[in-house]
């Protein structure tokens, strides 16, 4: 066992070696780039790589301490399984849900006989990406619904939207992110408000099927959201992420530094495991800043 121990450090330092030259040949760092302080990989952001000013994270850290669960969701539970000094290398046990924290849903999440994370093509989880603000509506209606003229106003202001694109509300309620048992009724599943049942904003259901007709959610896209999804929390039946899992859509959920996006542009690359089988997964998204 002792041998074992001593093997393990040797390969995680050549594995990461490896990483390294093919981040560099991939992204244009060197391997020095593996080794930035940790006040550097707390941020948001960081840059830059090839084609792109700089690479964000869109996802909250996954941490059972901090992430909320939504409602009937089993519960998320990480512990320590092996450390360095009693075993030769650390690995932690993690146990959650298909939807936990940051993650992403695939068509089958709702729907019988649709797709599911292992049929879906590269090319659906690396989209060009709208952020829509809302923030100003939300402030007057947490229930606010993004309309049509929503669309067209930033049309108006930003040009024509890409096609097979992720659409995604920027709404201001992933500042409430936090545990289930907060100190108060304001929660992240209220949009800070304090008003009994699920209240976010959210896509009015005319929206996605003028977004579906113009082909800006095309054969590909996703509907996305710094809330718990991209339906108004209002809605019951989720008919808005219900119509996008057509046609091989996803939808991209809990996100947050959306204000490092600008309003067109940048790209979203969605990352997770794809399981045998799976509805989606926790997520760790990176937005490439142009």
């Amino acid at each position: 066992m002792l041998g074992i121990r001593r093997r393990f450090p040797r390969s995680a330092s050549v594995g990461l070696g490896l990483i390294g030259l093919l981040a560099g040949a991939v992204f244009g760092f060197g391997i020095s780039g593996l080794h930035a302080s940790p006040a550097r990989t707390s941020k948001a952001g960081a840059g830059p790589v090839a084609g792109f000013s700089r690479v964000v994270y869109l996802s909250h850290l996954n941490n059972p301490r901090r992430t909320p669960g939504f409602p009937g969701d089993p519960r998320f539970f990480m512990t320590t399984a092996f450390t360095v000094p009693k075993d030769g290398y650390y690995l932690q046990y993690v146990r959650e849900g298909e939807h936990t924290g940051t993650h992403w849903g695939a068509p089958c999440h709702f729907h019988v006989h649709e797709v599911c994370a292992a049929g879906l093509p590269p090319t659906s989880l690396v989209l060009p990406t709208v952020v829509v603000d809302i923030r100003g509506k939300t402030r007057r209606d947490v229930d606010y619904r993004a309309t049509i003229a929503d669309m067209k106003a930033w049309i108006r202001h930003h040009g024509p939207m890409p096609k097979n694109a992720a659409v995604i509300l920027r709404t201001g309620c992933d500042r409430f992110w936090g545990p289930d048992a907060a100190p108060t009724d304001r929660t992240y599943y209220n949009c800070g408000t304090g008003r009994r049942g699920l209240h976010q904003p959210g896509f009015s259901l005319r929206s996605v099927h003028w977004l579906i007709d113009h082909g800006i959610l095309g054969d590909r896209g996703a509907l996305g959201s710094d809330t718990f999804g991209p339906d108004p929390g209002t809605d019951e039946n989720f008919r808005e992420s219900s119509l996008v899992f057509h046609r091989h859509r996803i939808d991209l959920e809990n996100l947050t530094h959306l204000g490092a996006l600008p309003a067109r542009g940048a790209w979203i690359v969605v990352g997770g495991p794809r399981n045998r089988h799976g509805s989606g997964s926790p997520a760790t998204m990176f937005g490439l800043v142009p």
